[in-house]
């Protein structure tokens, strides 16, 4: 079982890194505004997605001018800021609540989660850029479905990625 999901999970990973790679890069360069202007870096999560901010704030290598994006900052962003939503689905009711109030607010953003093999990315309308984490469903067969749902560990690759691409976009200038 393991050796299929840790199979199944490369293979995911692979996907997000074949299909989403310039999606990935143009994520940074818009985080990468915020960096050289006078902005700040807010990154919003739901909470099965909380790994991320851990990492961003906690990790080995923290992202510089950022914070949690919360109902208490909302309405202080400015044009100049920058935010990452991290959702478990694209598609998730608070996340496109979110995306249309900032969208309204003039705020750019990325937006970083699942969708469904044929569901429609209605984030699309709002967001600078999308970023689909290919984890729609548990990566393992069981008896009862499936099992190995891997939203998070997913996006804390994609965060990695961007913050690559970020790092090298701040040292060339």
């Amino acid at each position: 079982m393991l050796k299929m999901f840790t199979t199944q999970l490369i293979g995911r990973l692979k996907m997000i890194e074949e299909k989403e790679v310039y999606n990935l890069e143009d994520a940074a360069r818009l985080l990468a505004q915020a960096l050289v202007g006078e902005g700040n870096i807010f990154i919003y999560t739901e909470p099965q997605m909380e790994g991320i901010l851990a990492e961003a704030f906690n990790g080995p290598e923290p992202l510089e001018k950022v914070e949690k994006l919360n109902d208490a900052n909302l309405g202080s962003l400015t044009s100049a800021d920058r935010v990452i939503l991290f959702l478990q689905n694209l598609n998730s009711n608070a996340g496109l609540k979110l995306a249309e109030t900032l969208y309204h607010k003039g705020i750019p953003f990325a937006a970083c989660g699942s969708l469904g093999r044929k569901e429609e990315n209605r984030m699309e309308e709002w967001a600078y850029v999308t970023i689909n984490l290919h984890t729609d469903q548990g990566l393992v067969p069981t008896d009862t479905g499936r099992a190995g749902f891997v939203h998070q560990l997913a996006a804390l690759y994609v965060y990695h990625g961007i913050k690559l691409f970020l790092d090298e976009m701040m040292e060339d200038l």
